[in-house]
């Protein structure tokens, strides 16, 4: 497979990973019809022996093409292809990704104006702290936790327990989505830049600055998210096994 570093949304180019490689290579393999609607996928030990990854590198794979809704998952019976394509709107726990983005928006938009308004010390201690966490965190679970705090922090500076509550139901949902963005966007360092933005415009108690941040942020979510359920280009016809893990694309 000929995979060339490929960039999301900013000018710096970022390596593929191996679990991207194989993602790629699965999808492109159901898109082409190489595995039907209906058709089971071959087991794990087979595909990790096929493409030469470990199995956790697979596993992440195989649970982003279930959150692409191309496959699903059944317990004791393997993985099942249940669409062939186009990727639309993957969905990230209970909501679709399209409703999410929507309603942040129109959430966390005010929100972080509100919080500019309303921050107590104690919010932006806690942010800051927060913040520098993130920014030497290299664990990518522990990263994405933290991000889902970030979030709620936020919505707790604006002083009001109907925004927490609302940043609270969709929680779960914000995290798989995170994860998802930071596993096959590069999204981390990114994201750091963005969310630092938000937490100085916060400490400047500016509403304007402070709503410009998160918007920046949340079409940067956006922007990364299409470019990965619909990439411009895809990987040749010919293509027909991802690098060894570890090896460097060229």
């Amino acid at each position: 497979m000929n995979l060339s570093d490929s960039q999301t949304g900013g000018s710096v180019p970022r390596r593929v990973s191996a679990m991207e490689a194989v993602l790629s290579h699965l999808r492109s393999a159901i898109e082409r019809g190489e595995y039907a609607v209906g058709d089971k996928l071959p087991s794990e030990a087979e595909l990790c022996r096929s493409l030469e990854v470990s199995r956790p590198v697979l596993r992440e794979a195989l649970r982003a093409l279930q959150t692409m809704g191309l496959t699903v998952s059944r317990t004791g019976k393997g993985t099942f292809v249940v669409s062939n394509g186009p990727v639309v709107d993957p969905t990230f726990g209970d909501y679709a990704a399209s409703d999410l983005i929507e309603v942040r928006r129109h959430v966390e938009i005010p929100v972080a104006g509100y919080a500019a308004a309303r921050r107590t010390p104690e919010d932006l201690d806690h942010l800051a702290h927060l913040l520098d966490r993130m920014e030497r965190e290299t664990d990518t679970t522990a990263w994405v936790a933290m991000d889902t705090l970030f979030h709620l922090a936020v919505a707790q500076a604006a002083q009001n327990p109907v925004f927490r509550r609302v940043i609270e139901e969709i929680r779960d949902a914000l995290a798989r989505q995170s994860a998802f963005l930071n596993e096959l966007g590069g999204r981390r360092e990114q994201s750091n830049r963005e969310h630092r933005a938000i937490v100085e415009a916060l400490i400047d108690g500016s509403e304007h600055d402070a709503t410009e941040a998160m918007a920046h942020h949340l079409d940067r979510v956006e922007t990364t998210l299409t470019a990965i359920v619909r990439p411009e280009s895809t990987e040749s016809p010919a293509s027909t096994k991802p690098p060894t893990e570890g090896e460097t694309p060229a």
